[in-house]
């Protein structure tokens, strides 16, 4: 599958915000929004370049595919999906996005930022019900049972985030057990429960069904 693999902090630029996707990294002094906070190719001096509507609309679909790493064509097959469902369909899309596993498992705090629970997956370190998923857009449901892998190395990495992750908080449709590592999906996740509350979703639907 496609996959953005340039610097992640020129993304965090050219959309103006922190989309924290180098974990806590991005917290620290070192952030490049926090030190240069211009799009990518731009001079610090140059004047700002007004957005039309319609570039309005465009950054905040950009923002959203960047925060959860999902190329154009998988974006649109879940605005498609979204679409079909039955109320809100922005709100529908960030429920299929924050389902993903990868913002899973980065959400409960077992991994250093998305991109790296990405990478977990991908080597098979974590089980859904017991059998093993290594596919990053796995979609969970409720009742689902996320744990890493019984081998050694999988409980040790898992065990290490979830130690440097102790004050994270954990999203209320997550339930998290450390001692155990294990998350269990207690519900569908509401629009309160996306931890980038600053998205617009309208912008997006309006965009999109043009």
């Amino acid at each position: 599958m496609a996959r953005y693999s340039g610097n992640v902090c020129r993304l965090c630029r050219r959309e103006g915000h922190k989309l924290f996707l180098k974990g806590r990294r991005c917290e620290t002094e070192k952030c490049a929004v926090d030190r240069r906070n211009v799009p990518p190719g731009s001079n610090l001096r140059s004047r700002p370049r007004r957005l039309s509507d319609y570039g309005v609309h465009l950054r905040e679909k950009q923002k959203v595919k960047r925060i959860y790493g999902v190329m154009e064509r998988q974006f649109k097959r879940y605005f498609n999906n979204a679409e079909r469902m039955k109320g809100n369909t922005g709100v529908n899309l960030l429920s299929i996005l924050e389902r993903r596993l990868d913002n899973v498992v980065d959400a409960a705090g077992m991994s250093m930022s998305r991109p790296h629970a990405r990478q977990l997956i991908n080597h098979g370190h974590f089980l859904v019900n017991g059998r093993k998923v290594d596919i990053t857009s796995y979609s969970v449901r409720v009742g689902d049972v996320i744990t890493p892998r019984a081998s050694r190395s999988s409980k040790k990495l898992v065990a290490d985030f979830l130690e440097l992750s102790g004050d994270k908080s954990v999203p209320q449709w997550l339930g998290l057990d450390r001692e155990a590592a294990k998350i269990t999906i207690n519900a569908l996740p509401t629009r309160e429960d996306v931890r980038f509350q600053d998205i617009q979703e309208q912008f997006i639907v309006e965009l999109c069904s043009k």
